[in-house]
């Protein structure tokens, strides 16, 4: 898709992982140092970072692969910057081979219970935080003339659609998906290629933060959506940037939601992406009612929990 004649091998090439420390960071950095890269991950608690490293290290292929951990805040452009210029300083200054964009949070909650910084935690969360990294990525690859990069954003199911309970986190994911889409186009310009993961519900320590503000009414959608284990996410990732996709999917949920919203975007499989998008023509209607009928008929529950918490007052 991206002009490869074979499937991306990873061996003895950098990748830098954010969110490395934990959940999918943490599964996909296994996989890469099992594949013998060399992996640079970056997340803000230490303990928790030497933990992953100690795990990480039992599963190097080589003695000459490096491992290694920081401790950073990506959340504004300097420190994005200085985390990445840290991960690249024992490869002699030089750009990873591959950027995986794996941080990031959310804070489901109905919206009018939302607080102004809910909001905006959000958008950072959910979108600067790897709109930041991508930013210093592509500029340091493309100074250094790095043909053959890789930047991958994580985005969501709900980065192609969205319900109830998630106006403080989808806008960010729909949001990475509009970067994704014109960066995939722009640093063509550069022989980089850029990748974008839509993930369903994955079971990881962020998903268990998350159940702790999600509406009970979100918890009955979400029913439907079985969900990934953080490993079965991370392989999904990999195989689809490893095959050099361009929107990748992990199951067939999401894989509907990309076939009935996919734009301009490249297919994946002409053939597959065909049937996809006849199922969804279908389907996604029905799925669509079916969400609006429960939250129809949550209507007066949800109104005497606000009243109950005195919000009409």
């Amino acid at each position: 898709m991206f002009g490869f004649s074979k499937s991306w091998n990873p061996r003895g090439l950098h990748a830098y992982v954010t969110g490395g420390s934990t959940g999918l960071g943490l599964a996909l950095a296994k996989i890469l140092v099992l594949k013998g890269a060399h992996v640079s991950i970056v997340a803000r608690n230490q303990e928790k970072l030497d933990k992953a490293i100690e795990e990480l290290e039992l599963l190097r292929v080589d003695a000459a692969q490096k491992v290694l951990a920081y401790s950073f805040s990506l959340t504004s452009a300097e420190t994005s910057t200085t985390a990445l210029e840290a991960v690249c300083a024992p490869f002699d200054g030089k750009a990873p081979d591959a950027v995986f964009a794996c941080a990031g949070a959310s804070r489901p909650a109905f919206f009018v219970e939302m607080e102004a910084q809910h909001l905006e935690q959000g958008m950072r969360d959910g979108y600067w935080v790897q709109a930041w990294t991508a930013w210093a990525a592509a500029k340091m690859m493309a100074k250094q003339q790095k043909k053959g990069g890789k930047i991958v954003l994580v985005s969501s199911t709900l980065g192609y659609m969205s319900f109830l309970g998630w106006a403080s986190y989808s806008p960010a994911k729909h949001a990475l998906r509009g970067l994704a889409d014109t960066l995939q186009s722009e640093l063509m310009l550069y022989g980089i290629s850029v990748h974008i993961y839509f993930p369903p519900t994955m079971h990881t320590p962020g998903y268990e933060e998350e159940n702790k503000t999600k509406p009970q009414i979100v918890k009955e959608i979400e029913d439907a959506d079985e969900g990934l284990t953080a490993e079965q996410a991370a392989k999904a990732l990999y195989r689809g940037v490893e095959s050099g996709q361009a929107h990748i999917t992990g199951d067939l949920i999401t894989s509907l939601f990309r076939a009935s919203t996919r734009g301009a975007s490249p297919k994946n499989n002409w053939i597959l992406d065909g049937v996809y998008d006849a199922i969804a023509y279908v389907a996604t209607p029905i799925w669509r009612s079916s969400v609006d009928k429960k939250v129809v008929s949550h209507r007066m529950e949800h109104h005497d929990y606000l009243a109950k918490k005195g919000f009409f007052t």
